[in-house]
């Protein structure tokens, strides 16, 4: 098991390239499912641990993957399988992608019910819902969801739930609508980013989806779906995390590869936290008008909203302002397993519920910490980043699901980051 031995201080300068989307790719991936034929290649792709695991899945459900550099192509070699079992679907959460590919174009599926981070509550039952409203007929048994159908016909199908749309569950959704019979329309769909740049995906492979980028999509079903070749837009979380790495180090970082056109909710925040941003059509450079860093009231939304994926690393930023903040989180309430490691060096926070206030200004101080999950990884990244002294961060292997080699990249701006493998035999039980 590795750990990331840090010793902070320095700050950060230079320019940083962003990966492909992680949660652009994974659904793009599952999408290969619905192939009639021919190659779907993906450039822009980020090796990560979780786009190997859902090479793993896509194998034993017959889908052929290559990597090439960032580039990924997929083609099916065997559409009878349509069991995604337990082993695999465990590790992480986009792995009930393939349900709703599976179902549209295999007629079965059966799939483990899903594991990934542990960041709260996230059900499943909007994409059952959306593929009951659809035809199909879902069991489950032993853990697993089993759907099947004869032919899935369209209809109206309104998506929202307790804590807004659902990305993937839009995207399930969506897969199983381009081909089945009739017009299909997703009321309250997420309209993430991704979600668009998927949609995208799609149409180039011959589907028909109208309202991209708005809360209503209208899929007009086709009957097969081929080969294309695809960009995957840039990571806009990974974008984030690195200029909040620069404001939080009193640096200066431009990141290439942005697509700020995704940011603005968080470009936004951090000019109003006093952290200047230069925006160019691909690139952002972030640096701190003065020493002062002021506090901020956040509240997670969907998409153009602040988005969740962020609330753990502005959380550590929001440790170095001048004055009382606020985190509330309305997507995932329970999402605050690093608050734990934070108060460890030495942040002055208190929770309650969904919300967390932040006092500050305060140094953080160097310890050993463990990660939680993938986003509490990369706050914790930050936080002894700028925290004087050598800390060490545990159970890295959550930071590789979703960076790619994050540790080089900051190696590159300054930090004095080093990835050390840890024997088994050394680490306590």
């Amino acid at each position: 098991m590795d750990k990331f031995f840090i010793k902070g201080g320095n700050q950060l300068k230079g320019s940083v390239e962003a990966q492909g989307s992680k949660n652009a790719v994974l659904p793009m991936m599952a999408a290969s499912l619905l192939l009639s034929e021919g190659e779907l290649v993906l450039n822009n792709v980020p090796n990560l641990a979780d786009v190997q695991t859902m090479q793993d899945i896509l194998y034993e459900l017959g889908v052929y993957s290559s990597f090439t550099g960032n580039t990924l192509s997929l083609k099916v070699i065997d559409d009878s399988k349509n069991i995604a079992r337990y082993d695999l679907v465990r590790k992480m959460r986009a792995s009930f992608l393939v349900l709703g590919p599976l179902l549209g174009r295999r007629k079965k599926a059966v799939v483990s019910l899903p594991g990934g981070c542990i960041i709260g509550l996230r059900p499943v039952d909007l994409h059952v819902k959306g593929l009951l409203e659809l035809g199909a007929s879902i069991e489950t048994k032993e853990g697993n969801i089993i759907a099947e159908c004869r032919q899935l016909t369209g209809k109206t199908i309104y998506l929202g739930g307790r804590f807004g749309p659902t990305v993937t569950g839009t995207e399930n959704v969506l897969m199983a609508a381009v081909l089945a019979e009739g017009i299909t329309i997703i009321e309250y769909a997420a309209c993430e980013p991704e979600v668009q740049d998927f949609c995208i995906l799609l149409n180039k492979m011959g589907a028909h989806i109208e309202g991209i980028g708005s809360n209503r999509l209208v899929i007009h079903g086709v009957k097969e779906l081929k080969g294309t070749t695809h960009n995957v837009i840039p990571d806009r979380i990974e974008v984030a995390t690195f200029l909040m790495a620069s404001a939080i180090t009193n640096g200066m970082i431009t990141v290439t590869n942005a697509a700020p056109q995704y940011l603005t909710c968080v470009l936004e925040t951090l000019k109003n936290c006093n952290i200047q941003t230069v925006v160019t059509n691909d690139s952002i450079t972030a640096f701190k008008k003065s020493e002062r860093t002021l506090p901020a009231e956040i509240v997670t939304q969907p998409y153009p909203g602040f988005p969740t994926d962020l609330q753990a690393q502005i959380m550590t930023l929001l440790c170095y302002a001048d004055g009382i903040s606020v985190i509330i989180d309305n997507i995932f309430p329970d999402r605050f397993m690093h608050v734990a490691e934070l108060l460890r060096m030495a942040a002055d926070l208190k929770r309650s519920g969904n919300t967390v206030f932040i006092k500050g200004p305060i140094k953080l101080q160097s310890a050993n910490v463990m990660a939680s999950d993938l986003r509490a990884s990369a706050a914790l990244i930050l936080a002894t980043l700028s925290a004087e002294g050598e800390s060490q961060i545990s159970r890295i292997y959550h930071i590789d699901r979703g960076y790619e080699r994050i540790e080089e990249k900051f190696q590159k701006l300054g930090a004095n980051i080093e990835r050390v493998k840890i024997p088994v035999e050394s680490m306590a039980i």
